[in-house]
């Protein structure tokens, strides 16, 4: 790990502790590997939830950030619908396993087996704001898509 990188120590129940850990497949990773729990079919075309087999308590002033890994929309066919998923701090009780939401973009059936690596997740700093109301904001720039014009 760099010496520059903060290290956080995060709170973490398994729910099968025959399964390891969430890790870092190598030094230079930025996400930890999250395993799917139990074998999970999910259908064609269709909306589906992998349990990741944790729960984990969010420090304060940090989001943990879900996505897929790089190789699973090749492998599987699986995509995280809206992007990613974001687990807010207090999403850590009893029965709040981790679960990633998927969408099967293929014609058939996917299956992920217990212990197959599916998803990543990042603790990234967060900030709250309050907002200060004005009544102007300036000259705009165009509008939605203008720089691609």
């Amino acid at each position: 790990m760099d010496a520059s990188a903060q290290l956080l120590h995060v709170a973490i129940k398994r729910i099968d502790t025959d399964l390891p850990l969430p890790g870092y497949a190598t030094a230079g990773s930025v996400g930890f590997d999250l395993l799917c729990r139990e074998d999970t079919e999910v259908p064609p075309r269709k909306l589906g939830l992998i349990p990741a087999n944790v729960i984990v308590r969010t420090p304060p002033g940090y989001m943990l950030l879900l996505t897929m890994r790089s190789s699973t929309a090749r492998r599987k066919g699986l995509l995280i619908p809206n992007g990613v998923g974001i687990i807010d701090q207090d999403y850590c009780g009893e029965g709040d396993e981790l679960l990633v939401s998927v969408y099967n973009f293929r014609d058939e059936a996917v299956t992920v087996r217990r212990g197959e690596r599916v998803a990543q997740g990042i603790f990234v700093p967060i900030a709250r704001v309050t907002w200060d109301e004005v009544e102007q904001v300036g000259q705009g720039r165009g509008g939605f898509g203008s720089t691609g014009a």
